[in-house]
């Protein structure tokens, strides 16, 4: 195979991709204005179905423009050796290989950031506060950008720099020291970003003393589930959109819930959503996704560490100086029908998982609570009751409201 080769296949890939995501996108969309079912019949009324109809297709259409410019523009890069050039300038500033690396994705994600941003803000400024999410402050908007690439910049370079520094010293075996590296960062991460992470974006509270937390601890306390960190987080300052979330392990364990979850739904419905989430820690559904996300990037670094030295790779985006950094876009490109499976099974796990959880909150506490809670979220977020399953199976990691609402009413 020559390096032409491999770079018309990243092209097809490229593009079939491209295809099957608008095919979905477009037999979701016809899906808009069917008829709502009879069990969801009280979740809008006929202004709000409108309303909810409208952004799904504001949506839709915004989504096309922005998925073909982003075609575009990828395409572009490649037909015209946008790699090439990009290698070059970092290599003017350094032979060592490492600082080079840094340098082209530095270059490249700066980059990406700033042609997305546009995007990024008619999507917040204009979609969003047209039907009446949006509480984002320019000042926040930009603040969020700079401390997304600080973050991507410290973290992500120093992951990447220790990365190439194995593989420079292990070669083929560099696979297994990414891998722990990745290993450990995601177990630290998933123990202690509501710690460290969290607070740079967000402010979070500790949920006052008050009959919410009687009630909260008191469905903890019957599950036998020791929780005494329950936190009330600023989501407010950026959507009206309401959600909660479970994290960390052991004595980090903690449970999340939007300032707007909570002003949104009572405290029985609280309960219900908090039923679910420590749902998925008794199933053990954590621990599973955890093991899973870290069985999957040791493959994946497994079948790197095979392709990454051979030149191919680099040549086949035009770059004359075969490389690490430059193999592992090809690579990236290359694998991403791998990552559609992988990610189509795990949605499809994670679908069961949810079952799984609300059939645990619906028999340690109440199915109704938890009907009515998903009810409102899915008005408060103008959600698409009407999804095509074909869209379902490829794209969505919960179960569709319509089945949630039978599954929790069965045998209820």
């Amino acid at each position: 195979m020559t390096s032409t080769d491999l770079f018309y296949i990243i092209i097809f890939i490229i593009l079939i991709n491209f295809i099957i995501d608008k095919v979905l996108d477009y037999l979701n969309a016809k899906n808009y204005d069917n008829p709502i079912p009879n069990e969801l019949q009280d979740v809008y009324d006929e202004t709000e179905y409108k309303k909810s109809q409208a952004y799904k297709k504001t949506n839709y259409k915004f989504g096309i423009w922005s998925s073909l410019f982003s075609l575009a523009l990828t395409l572009g890069f490649l037909f015209f050796d946008g790699f090439e050039y990009v290698d070059n300038i970092a290599r003017q500033y350094s032979d060592n290989s490492i600082v080079v690396a840094l340098m082209f994705f530095g270059i490249i994600m700066l980059g990406s950031d700033l042609i997305s941003t546009p995007f990024s803000y008619y999507k917040t400024f204009v979609i969003e506060e047209r039907f009446g999410f949006n509480k984002t402050t320019k000042k926040t908007f930009i603040l969020d950008k700079i401390k997304g690439l600080f973050m991507m910049a410290i973290i992500g370079g120093g992951i990447l720099a220790l990365i190439i520094w194995f593989y420079q010293q292990t070669q083929e075996l560099f696979w297994l020291y990414a891998w722990g590296i990745v290993t450990v960062f995601t177990v630290f991460m998933n123990m202690f970003y509501s710690k460290l992470i969290v607070p740079l974006f967000n402010k979070q509270t500790p949920l006052e003393d008050g009959t919410l937390r009687d009630k909260i601890s008191a469905y903890a306390k019957s599950v036998g589930f020791n929780l005494d960190k329950i936190f009330i987080i600023d989501g407010s300052k950026r959507s009206t959109k309401a959600n909660a979330y479970f994290s960390g392990f052991g004595s980090e364990k903690r449970v999340t819930l939007y300032d707007t979850l909570v002003n949104e739904l009572d405290e029985e419905e609280i309960v219900a959503v908090l039923a679910h989430e420590v749902g998925h820690y008794k199933k053990k559904h954590i621990i599973f996704n955890l093991v899973a996300s870290i069985a999957l990037t040791g493959l994946t670094l497994f079948i790197l560490s095979v392709f990454i030295s051979n030149p191919l790779l680099s040549n086949a985006l035009g770059v004359d100086i075969a490389s690490f950094h430059v193999g592992l876009i090809a690579f990236g490109l290359l694998y991403s029908p791998i990552s559609e499976v992988t990610g189509l099974i795990m949605n499809q796990l994670s679908r069961k998982f949810e079952y799984q959880a609300d059939d645990y909150a619906k028999n340690t506490y109440k199915a109704e609570p938890l009907i009515t809670s998903l009810k409102k979220l899915s008005k408060n977020s103008l959600s698409n009751l009407t999804p095509h399953p074909a869209y379902v199976l490829m794209h969505y990691s919960h179960p569709t409201l319509l089945e949630r609402v039978r599954n929790l009413r069965k045998n209820n």
